[in-house]
């Protein structure tokens, strides 16, 4: 059975993106009913204080693809991953930016690469050779700065465990999320050296990046820097105990 005949969950986290969400979502829904049939997006509203859940709920009753998730308060990007991964039901699990910044179009390669190599994670990088990135010059000096911890801490193939695509083999991302304990960015990190701790193989995948945000630095601010350092030794020491 090809991969493409299995059926695919799409989680998109949301936080504050009622202007955009429901647009985005049905964008979402068009694109990737062009290359996979059998799929669901889950959209989650992290606890927005706009009318977020309610634009997402709209969506939902546009398109049957579509299944919305909401809670409060907001949790931070982490939880809204882990809520959407206990409610996808797919064979592969993909994570996707609700910004839209990186286009759903990226999923159709990171397929056929899956199955291809047989990788359980295939993730985008900003970092990769080919990749095209419309991206903050600080933004990209932060990137190369925390894959140089990433590749002290914790020794993983990758150098880029922050970019809002990824792929997931199902079986594997359902076994390891509910001991993901990072609500924050650095759930990626958690997640991927869980992944590597069990021997799985990871794959990076060249991305086209189009910031969309008028605030070029997106939703980061300094505490977020200091938060995701934290939250990195958090996700190291926690491996190492279970070493």
């Amino acid at each position: 059975m090809s991969i493409y005949d299995e059926k695919l969950s799409i989680v998109m986290p949301a936080y504050n993106e009622g202007k955009k969400i429901y647009n985005n979502l049905l964008k979402t829904v068009e694109i990737v009913g062009g290359f996979h049939k059998n799929f669901e997006i889950v959209a989650v509203n992290d606890g927005s204080v706009d009318n977020t859940e309610k634009e997402i709920k709209r969506a939902e009753e546009a398109d049957r693809h579509i299944i919305a998730v909401s809670y409060t308060p907001n949790g931070g990007k982490g939880k809204a991953i882990k809520e959407g991964v206990l409610k996808a039901t797919g064979d592969y699990i993909a994570f996707l930016d609700s910004d839209l910044d990186l286009s759903p179009n990226h999923l159709d390669l990171f397929l056929s690469k899956m199955e291809e190599t047989g990788a359980e994670a295939v993730i985008g990088s900003k970092l990769h050779k080919d990749s095209r990135v419309d991206y903050p010059k600080r933004r990209k000096v932060m990137s190369v700065g925390y894959y140089v911890i990433l590749v002290i801490l914790f020794h993983l193939p990758v150098k880029d465990t922050q970019t809002g695509v990824k792929l997931f083999r199902g079986d594997i991302l359902k076994r390891i999320i509910p001991k993901v304990h990072s609500t924050g960015y650095a759930y990626d990190i958690e997640i991927l050296a869980n992944i590597s701790r069990l021997g799985g193989k990871i794959e990076e995948m060249p991305i086209v990046l189009e910031f969309q945000r008028e605030n070029r630095w997106g939703r980061i601010r300094m505490k977020d820097i200091w938060q995701v350092t934290e939250d990195t030794i958090k996700v190291f020491k926690a491996i190492h105990r279970k070493r």
